[in-house]
């Protein structure tokens, strides 16, 4: 009897682990905390602090070394605000970690700091995966305060709780809590003739082919969100759907959501608004581009991302 991808978990149990940003192993303790556990943090002997020029974390540099993080004496020149700084959790040894947004503009930062975006840190390795996972929190949690500053109920000022984890208005106390947007992004397959199907977006780097991706929208589940932009993106109807790993996306605040999906059709027709090119590939093509350097024809997302996970694996995987 013929088996494919769809019968089985592997070639692992947990590929989630293998995404950038997923390495984060800080007790949050988010249901109890008090409003003061940022100024209790602050005080710990040994606090350490992720800084964010808007969206960017600064990584302190002294020619050979990269360092993200920051003693809370040592952010005096880069007007810290505390004020809106988030408690991310605590390690195994106590020590808190937060991030702290602060006032400096990014160009005019001093020479010994780099601002750097979420990609370039996954991309080129700047810092371990625990960090990564820990920017990540950082990220999407500043960003969802810097954006939910007023009610959406009333028009009121919202006020930051327990360190970043809530916010509540100050005019009727309507109260929200921090949101992480669903994405699904999937790899069609065409078992029977062994091809998977890959896309263009215009914004890529020349030559890049990526799996499909689409938001979750309100009252659908993640099956029904991948056959949906399967066929709205490419025309082709999905069957079966596997779940296969979910990766934390900080751009802003969202989780990536990977599947493979039983293709029941096969005759692409893109959706020349998203993707400028969408095409079957086989194993052996889809291998070929996960060894490639991008720029250099043909290539898949680089390492970390949940789209190459998705490749590999399918590549990898032993029928």
């Amino acid at each position: 009897m013929k088996t494919s991808i769809f019968d089985t978990d592997a070639p692992h149990p947990e590929a989630s682990s293998l995404t950038a940003f997923s390495e984060n192993d800080l007790a949050r303790d988010s249901e109890h905390r008090d409003d003061d556990c940022v100024e209790k943090a602050l005080a710990v002997d040994g606090a350490h602090i992720f800084a964010f020029t808007g969206n960017r974390l600064i990584l302190k540099h002294d020619g050979q070394v990269l360092d993200p993080l920051f003693a809370p004496y040592e952010l005096g020149e880069l007007q810290p605000d505390f004020d809106n700084a988030v408690l991310l959790g605590h390690r195994k040894s106590g020590e808190p970690r937060l991030a702290v947004p602060v006032g400096i503009a990014e160009d005019k930062l001093a020479s010994h700091y780099k601002p750097t975006d979420g990609r370039t840190l996954f991309r080129d390795q700047l810092v371990g995966d625990a960090l990564l996972g820990e920017f990540a929190q950082g990220s999407a949690l500043l960003t969802w305060n810097r954006d939910n500053r007023f009610c959406g109920r009333c028009g009121g000022a919202m006020e930051q709780k327990i360190g970043g984890y809530k916010r509540v208005c100050s005019a009727c106390a309507h109260m929200i809590f921090p949101r992480t947007d669903p994405v699904v992004i999937m790899l069609a397959i065409d078992v029977e003739r062994d091809v998977c199907l890959l896309g263009r977006s215009p914004h890529f780097t020349p030559g890049m082919y990526s799996c499909l991706a689409g938001f979750v929208e309100p009252g659908e589940t993640i099956e029904n969100a991948v056959r949906r932009e399967t066929l709205e993106e490419a025309n082709i109807h999905v069957g079966r759907v596997r779940y296969h790993a979910s990766q934390p996306w900080p751009m802003p605040h969202s989780l990536m959501i990977g599947c493979y999906g039983e293709a029941t059709s096969f005759e692409v027709r893109r959706d020349e608004a998203e993707l400028e090119d969408c095409r079957w590939f086989t194993r052996e093509e889809t291998a070929e581009m996960l060894e490639r350097a991008q720029g250099t024809g043909h290539s898949s997302p680089p390492k970390g991302a949940i789209a190459h996970r998705l490749m590999r694996d399918w590549v990898e995987w032993k029928r």
